[in-house]
């Protein structure tokens, strides 16, 4: 342990304690409003590690010199936040947004139940599952933007708001486990342990599917009283035409085509924008403040996150695989669950069993934080504002998350 690590670790967990004080600057803003503006800001969950980031970084550079600091910077791979940040503006599109809704409220008619029954319950169970094909980042912005009228709005009770936000948060980490490129805890260690999606699906994406369906249906269960039949419903608005939908549709499958390839996929969203713009009339706002936000706070977990593996490491190679399973569900937790299966990629000699309780561990925990996941920041961004404050607090999200937690546990350690 050198200086410089204990100082990231120190500043890793005062992140940790930001994030779950969060709300409580919101509070402040409130009482204090001279520097509401201050508060506000630092009550963002999305700033949080992007500021502590820069002080890291600052710390860094007082320390080792500015040089070093920018060196280290520069090391750091930002591919996941900058594809987070670009599949969510394009999946949260109009065209692509309605196209999917319609084919949500098409399945709700057929389903023997009243149709918000059964939109809540596609959207808590089919789109996280769906995330395995078009990622899971994706399937958060999509089941987040459905989900917010129908259940994340004032007259449900906040209690079952973060029950419903633990279930969404949880089955989108489960969910993108049937093949081996959707989920970023996944696709870390797919290609050094040779894990397929024949591999997956036969491994994972079975007993995901079931605890998906599970918390599915228990939220659904307890929210059926207070949905109402008008809700989810949108103004009538022109129809988008064919071939617009179509082009947003083939840009968002580029784009998770080549998630690995930011230079490829940051020029085709380039070129969307260009075309956004040029159809404006088919478009609403584009979420670029929210998608710039997630992005901000992945790469500051990717900057903080960096400095951790000193005693992350340790921790994952001396554990035994049923502790390790759920030491990797704890540590998830606190880290992100990329990074956590990424660590344990580069473990020699690591057995089969060890490999499996790694991964599963760290999926089924992906509910418990905002930070657990990398989807989780998106859709956080995208529903605080039907919580109270307008704000998710950490507490609620945490016990919301529990028994879904509980029941991808169960699934996994068939």
């Amino acid at each position: 342990m050198t200086t410089l690590q204990l100082t990231g670790a120190i500043l890793f967990a005062l992140a940790l304690i930001h994030t779950f004080a969060a709300k409580s600057f919101e509070l402040l803003a409130q009482r204090h409003p001279r520097h509401a503006g201050l508060f506000h800001l630092l009550g963002e969950v999305e700033v949080v590690f992007g500021f502590w980031a820069a002080i890291l970084l600052i710390a860094i550079a007082l320390m080792a010199g500015p040089q070093n600091a920018i060196a280290y910077a520069e090391s750091r791979q930002y591919t996941e936040p900058l594809f987070v940040f670009v599949v969510m503006v394009v999946a949260a599109s109009r065209p692509v947004l309605e196209c999917v809704q319609r084919l949500l409220q098409m399945l709700a008619r057929l389903a023997p139940v009243r149709a918000e029954l059964a939109l809540v319950w596609l959207g808590m169970a089919v789109v996280p599952l769906a995330g395995s094909l078009v990622t899971e980042p994706a399937a958060m912005t999509l089941a987040a933007l459905t989900l917010a009228p129908l259940v994340f709005r004032d007259g449900i009770p906040e209690w079952l708001k973060y029950a419903a936000l633990g279930v969404l948060f949880v089955n989108v980490s489960i969910g993108g486990t049937l093949t081996a490129y959707a989920a970023p805890p996944v696709l870390m260690v797919a290609a050094t342990w040779d894990w397929d999606s024949a591999f997956m699906a036969s491994q994972f994406g079975w007993k995901a599917a079931i605890a998906t369906v599970v918390n599915a249906s228990a939220i659904t269960f307890l929210l059926r009283r207070h949905l109402q039949p008008q809700a989810g419903t949108t103004a009538t608005a022109a129809p988008v035409p064919l071939p617009v939908t179509l082009v947003h549709l083939g840009v968002l499958a580029l784009v998770v085509l080549l998630a690995h390839h930011p230079v490829l996929f940051l020029g085709i969203f380039l070129l969307f924008l260009g075309f956004a713009h040029a159809y404006q009339r088919h478009q609403q706002p584009l979420i670029l403040k929210e998608g710039l936000l997630v992005g901000f706070f992945l790469a500051g977990l990717v900057v903080l996150g960096g400095m951790q593996q000193w005693w992350l490491q340790p921790i994952i190679t001396k554990l035994e695989p049923l502790a390790l399973f759920f030491g990797a569900v704890a540590l998830t937790a606190l880290t992100d669950n990329a990074a956590l299966t990424y660590l344990g990629s580069l473990v020699e000699g690591i057995t089969p069993q060890a490999q499996y309780m790694l991964v599963a561990g760290a999926v089924a925990g992906g509910g418990l934080t905002v930070i657990a996941n990398a989807p989780n920041p998106a859709g956080a961004a995208l529903l605080k504002a039907g919580f109270r404050d307008g704000s998710i607090g950490a507490m609620g999200l945490l016990l919301g998350a529990l028994a879904p937690t509980a029941v991808a546990i169960g699934m996994f350690l068939l």
